[in-house]
């Protein structure tokens, strides 16, 4: 237990560059004591102390700001940064090194008393007010942008944003605990040149320029293939969504 407590010092000294010393983060990081106070209501809430490991839990929630389920189970090596209004519900499983950002939520869709709330891979990240609702998987190595609602499994090393949440791209190798996340707006402009670019040929009979091409999608991925001089396929949207190429989002 001490070891776990010393590594969850070490985690949040490691993990975030505000933090100055070991003694600051024992005294001043909410995440930390929340996590403390977690792994002591498990160990009650195993060792058929259920109610002293809820009354545990609700102090907790008013000391720190996170509530979680003494039932939860949590991995070595996570952080929970800021902590305010972080949700972890009674059958949710954390892996280990993961961030997690206040303001999220892993809860449940269902009232049955089954595995109704969310597992989450190592290595995970978590942004701020993102909500993971339902009994599913989110792979390994992800990264859940902010206020995203998840809602679907979620493959290993992926990225998803929105309401409801969607896989936008893998995950590139990123170094350790890497939270960017990638510029939409950018993508989706970069990608409305490319398509303009290509309207514009097709209106002039004449094929799309390598050049312009290859300058309209550089970074979208959607100008990959239209730089040989050979106009691509104008797809019309499906139930109004432009799709692959055509449109990032």
């Amino acid at each position: 237990m001490l070891a776990t407590l010393r590594r969850d010092l070490r985690t949040a000294r490691d993990r975030d560059p505000a933090a100055r010393s070991t003694l600051e983060v024992a005294l001043c990081y909410p995440g930390v004591h929340a996590l403390w106070g977690y792994r002591v209501n498990h160990w009650l809430w195993t060792h058929r102390l259920p109610l002293l490991g809820r009354v545990g839990a609700e102090a907790t929630r008013k000391l720190t700001g996170v509530d979680i389920h003494p039932a939860a189970r949590i991995g070595e090596g996570v952080f929970i940064d800021h902590a305010t209004g972080v949700v972890i519900g009674e059958t949710a499983e954390v892996g280990a090194d993961v961030t997690i950002y206040h303001g999220v939520t892993l809860g449940g869709t269902s009232l049955e008393a089954t595995k109704r709330h969310p597992t989450i891979g190592d290595r995970v990240v978590i942004g701020a007010g993102a909500k993971v609702l339902g009994s599913f998987t989110v792979g390994a190595d992800s990264r859940i942008g902010a206020n995203a609602v998840v809602v679907h499994p979620v493959p290993p090393g992926s990225v998803v944003v929105g309401v409801p949440g969607q896989v936008i791209s893998p995950s590139r190798p990123q170094p350790a605990h890497d939270d960017r996340m990638p510029d939409l707006v950018g993508i989706s402009l970069q990608s409305l040149l490319t398509r303009v670019n290509r309207l514009e040929a097709a209106r002039a009979g004449t094929p799309v320029a390598a050049g312009a091409a290859a300058t309209a999608g550089e970074g979208a991925g959607a100008g990959e293939g239209a730089g040989d001089g050979e106009r691509p396929p104008i797809r019309l949207p499906q139930a109004g969504v432009w799709q692959g190429e055509d449109f990032s989002i």
